[in-house]
């Protein structure tokens, strides 16, 4: 460890302590050393005395004499010594206390304008301090802490102006909330208001549609069916499709869907046998001829409707005239796959056919959600998509878990 790091948290009047007490052991040496050497002179002194005196009759008396006179001298010579040393350790021990206290003076000095320059920008005086060094420093510590303080105001006054725009920023924001809680209050309203409409228009084309359709099949039940019948009533199921995906967006949120088991072979004979007069007015035909016999599956029969009805009307609206749908059930592993494909323009993307409002060609009829609509559907009951287009056939392929397996 270095001495220096001894030394580290040492305070002045420690300092101090210290110092008194290393004088003062090195003045006892001193004055040890001092007295010894003065013994020593005093031995040699009455050897001589007594070499000197030694065929004089009054021999032992004469040492007697000069042994008394000489111990005599020692004390006294060690006493002023000893005395002496006294003074001048009372005497640096003052000087050591009078300068100590100025030194203590100019540090507290230090100490309370340091303290204070927080608060006010007072700055020392010379007249303060005693030691010209500290005076030196005087200039150093006021300019400093001038320039503390000016930049203390000068942030106080950039804090200030920061304030200022703050509050003013503030204003703007909260006025800009509140055009924006209007505008979302108006637009809720406004989404409500549509909601409520196509809510009431869907129950509402209901039963007109119902209507025309019995009316058409009692109508056929008498009379042929013509073409323009035809027409009309291809047309009315073109509607209730429509109808259907409608109402299925406006209750989505509102009505739980059910599973349920479904044979999904006459199922989706009975699908095919509704759209077959719709197929026919645009002149294509469906070949249906499921591999697989008797198969169940467990699921909603609304949502499946929307799955075979939007892809069979997609079929029907795409496949070029006098062509064929193929419609085949066939079982993978677990799973029964639905597959439906014709021969119609090539899908240039097949990724975007399922986006919202996304139409391959914009000459044909349609809203665009029918795909969307089929695609939130398999997301939410993790049906496997799978869509396939070349010049020679586009297949609509989809995965169902098999029941019972």
């Amino acid at each position: 460890m270095k001495i220096s790091s001894l030394f580290t948290n040492v305070t002045i009047r420690q300092a101090n302590i210290f110092t008194i007490l290393v004088i003062f052991f090195f003045t006892m040496i001193f004055v040890g050393l001092l007295v010894e050497e003065m013994y020593e002179e005093y031995e040699d002194a009455l050897k001589q005395s007594y070499i000197y005196n030694t065929d004089s009759t009054s021999h032992t008396e004469v040492i007697s004499q000069n042994h008394k006179r000489i111990k005599n001298i020692m004390i006294k010579t060690v006493l002023v010594i000893v005395t002496l040393s006294f003074i001048i350790f009372a005497l640096f021990l003052g000087l050591n206390s009078l300068f100590s206290r100025l030194l203590n003076k100019d540090n507290q000095t230090f100490l309370d304008f340091f303290e204070q320059a927080v608060h006010n920008d007072k700055a020392i005086s010379p007249k303060d301090i005693f030691f010209k060094d500290f005076k030196i420093m005087i200039g150093y510590a006021n300019e400093m802490v001038g320039k503390i303080n000016k930049q203390k105001n000068s942030l106080k006054t950039l804090n200030l102006e920061l304030e200022d725009r703050v509050k003013d920023k503030t204003a703007i924001l909260e006025q800009i909330n509140q055009n924006l809680e209007k505008e979302k209050k108006f637009s809720q309203d406004l989404l409500k208001a549509q909601r409520d409409f196509l809510k009431y228009t869907v129950h509402e084309t209901n039963t007109p549609l119902s209507v025309i359709l019995t009316s058409i099949e009692l109508y056929v039940m008498k009379y042929p069916k013509d073409r323009q019948l035809l027409k009309i009533e291809v047309a009315v199921k073109n509607i209730f499709s429509i109808y259907d995906d409608l109402s299925y967006l406006v209750k989505q949120d509102q009505v739980q869907y059910p599973k349920v088991v479904l044979n999904i072979e006459n199922y989706l004979s009975s699908r095919i046998d509704f759209f077959t007069d719709v197929a026919e007015l645009s002149r294509i035909s469906f070949n249906y001829e499921p591999i697989t016999k008797g198969a169940h599956i467990y699921f909603n029969e609304t949502k499946l409707q929307r799955i075979v009805d939007n892809t069979i009307t997609n079929a029907i609206k795409y496949t070029l005239p006098n062509e064929v749908v193929y419609i085949d059930l066939e079982q993978i592993g677990t799973f029964i796959e639905l597959s439906i494909a014709s021969k119609s323009k090539t899908i240039k993307d097949t990724d975007k056919v399922f986006d919202e409002y996304y139409r391959e060609s914009r000459n044909r009829d349609g809203f665009g959600i029918g795909l969307r609509l089929v695609r939130t559907i398999c997301d939410e009951e993790d049906i496997k998509i799978s869509v396939s287009s070349d010049d020679n056939q586009t297949i609509f392929k989809y995965r169902f878990k098999m029941m019972g397996e």
